[in-house]
């Protein structure tokens, strides 16, 4: 019976855990990885960085860092070692991780690398370790995020594209230049239509990529051929039947590229997870010709203190690992009971003919036992003759007699062989029987565990759409919440707005103010001396104007007094005192006209204004 895969524990990554679907797990490929570097180097593995070896300017790495494919000059290249083999290998970060380290640091002081001690066998070794990061850092991430959506991808996933970039980038990888009239052409669609020949089943998916109507370059072809192959689920396979015939890769790539190399092997390894990923393309429409395959490193340099992800997406994964291992666990216990049902059909075809053997050999037992007694009546018959019979005839009938005798002793021998081979079968049946009934019993306990796994695959499946409810219902929170948001961003910006108009107009009033303490000062540098000595006119004559009301008061009560005691005297004029009123009106109004005018000179400012001297309306 098979032997059923041991349970995966809680938040297992099923991509490596995840057999293929032929039912085999995938066997250990031969690691291979060039040392020669630090220690941190060997630990981290080498960097998933671009295959052309450059990084942008911007980047956020650290400057004084070289890229793992230094050109001419690189500082202390000289002195590295030709690559070496390791035999173990470390599975790439996850995508929450830190980056491993992209970069090699070379000492300042080593000075440049002079001629002939350049390794163009490192160089490539270190682009086949590079891309295989990289192609071990997209499965993962793609495979997490896939199964956290949990819905069918379509070419629109960032992920995905990212994939397909570096899939072309390790199929371009050492791939051999080919003449035509138009000049050198690098094309991987080349070994893809080889796979056809390796795998019959790819015969379909080429033929499609050859009927496309939209495709004219054979990188549109190549690219359409891997979207389909991850559709039907078999890019994998494809890959290794392909990596397997080095004899057939030799003639489109270099010796040292990778899909001659071991990185290739492990790249299709690794392949086998992609199984667990329902994807969907429509290529009609779809400008494969003309993309550009540039990898996004955004995607995977992430800061080291980032969350790794919430509960729910981790009781999601563990579930899911659940999931995947009693799906595998059933096809274990599905092909067991097929094994076992095919045993009991041979094993029922094989007790039918040994029935129907025997009851053959019942009749041929009855045979013999019926000729048997006929021969003993046949001997009792020719004895009782001969007994009777002259001499002459006792000869003859003695030599018949000693042919019957060894007739039935022959007869005997083989009804005694029968005998034999008729208890063999019955021993062999009983066994039989004894075999179909602990069969039975075994398919029975496999019938009862496969109930129960049936059954903890539908709470399972519950506990998921539970989960799916609750993963809804916080989207449409999040959605409100962030219509909310958008809401506030924009009464934010309309306050924005509002204070952009009022810090204009607070600069306008600013511009103002200053410009009316500009011309109040500049009136008062022209006009201060003016305005001055109107002020001290003006106090003089409001002197003079409170002195001759005293004296007119005065004269007033004088007069009075004499009215009182002249009564004839009462109706004279006081001439001269009028005469003195009237001068002192003219001055008055002299003195407003003065003032109005130097007040319609003065501009008013805002904050300092020159006040109007207290002057009486009238000098009574």
């Amino acid at each position: 019976m098979a032997e059923t895969p041991p349970p995966p524990t809680a938040g297992a990554e099923s991509c490596s855990e995840e057999p293929a679907r032929g039912g085999e797990w995938p066997p250990e490929e031969p690691r291979r990885a060039p040392a020669g570097g630090t220690d941190r180097e060997s630990e981290a593995g080498p960097p998933p960085a671009s295959p052309t070896g450059q990084l942008e300017p911007d980047s956020p790495v650290a400057a004084p860092f070289f890229l793992l494919y230094p050109g001419d000059g690189g500082a202390g290249f000289g002195a590295r070692p030709p690559p070496q083999q390791q035999r173990s290998w470390r599975t790439p970060p996850s995508p929450g991780s830190p980056l491993p380290f992209l970069l090699l640091s070379y000492p300042s002081g080593g000075g440049g690398g002079g001629s002939g001690k350049h390794h163009p066998n490192y160089l490539m070794a270190n682009e086949r370790m590079n891309l295989m990061n990289m192609a071990k850092l997209s499965i993962k991430g793609l495979i997490e995020s896939a199964l956290n959506l949990g819905r069918t991808l379509d070419s629109d996933y960032a992920p995905l594209q990212q994939f397909f970039v570096v899939m072309e980038h390790c199929l371009k990888h050492g791939l051999k230049a080919k003449k035509t009239f138009l000049g050198q052409n690098k094309s991987f669609w080349g070994p893809l239509e080889l796979v056809e020949k390796l795998v019959p089943e790819a015969a379909e998916i080429t033929a499609s990529v050859k009927d496309l109507p939209g495709l004219k370059t054979p990188v549109g072809r190549g690219r359409a051929w891997l979207r389909l192959a991850l559709m039907q689920k078999k890019l994998s396979e494809y890959m290794k039947a392909l990596i397997n015939k080095k004899e057939l890769l030799s003639e489109f790539y270099e010796p040292n590229a990778l899909m001659m190399e071991e990185e290739g092997a492990i790249i299709a390894g690794l392949l086998v997870g992609l199984n667990v990923i329902d994807a969907n393309f429509c290529m009609k429409g779809e400008d494969l010709d003309s993309q550009v395959g540039v990898i996004d490193f955004s995607m995977y340099l992430k800061d080291g203190n980032s969350s790794k992800g919430s509960e729910g997406d981790g009781q999601i994964t563990a579930i899911l690992d659940q999931k995947n291992y009693v799906e595998e666990l059933n096809r274990h216990l599905n092909a067991t009971v097929n094994n076992l049902q095919a045993k009991v059909d041979a094993l029922e075809k094989s007790n039918t003919k040994l029935t129907e053997e025997l009851a053959v050999a019942n009749n041929r037992i009855i045979t013999l036992q019926e000729e048997m007694e006929r021969v003993k009546e046949e001997s009792s018959y020719i004895l009782e003759s001969n007994r009777k019979g002259p001499k002459q005839d006792r000869t003859a009938e003695g030599q018949a007699l000693s042919e019957a005798r060894k007739h039935l002793k022959e007869e005997t021998q083989l009804r005694l062989d029968v005998e034999k081979e008729l208890e063999m079968q019955i021993s062999m049946r009983q066994e039989m029987e004894l075999a179909m009934k602990m069969l039975e019993k075994d398919v029975c306990e496999k019938q009862d565990a496969l109930v129960s796994l049936r059954q903890q695959l539908d709470d399972l499946r519950a506990l998921k759409h539970e989960l799916a409810f609750k993963l809804q219902s916080s989207d449409l929170g999040v959605k409100q919440k962030s219509e909310l948001n958008s809401r506030l961003e924009e009464k934010t910006n309309q306050m924005a707005a509002t204070i952009k108009q009022l810090e204009q107009r607070l600069r306008q009033a600013e511009r103002s103010r200053q410009s009316a303490e500009l011309d109040n000062r500049l009136f008062k540098q022209d006009f201060g001396d003016k305005i001055n000595s109107l002020q001290l006119e003006v106090e003089e004559l409001t002197r003079q104007r409170n002195q001759l009301e005293l004296e007119l008061k005065q004269e007033k009560e004088r007069r009075l007094q004499n009215d009182r005691s002249i009564p004839g005297k009462g109706s004279q004029k006081p001439e001269s005192k009028m005469d003195g009123k009237h001068k002192m009106q003219e001055e008055n109004v002299k003195l407003k006209k003065s003032l109005e005018e130097s007040h319609r000179l003065q501009p008013h400012p805002v904050d300092e204004q020159v006040t109007e001297p207290p002057v009486s309306k009238h000098l009574v």
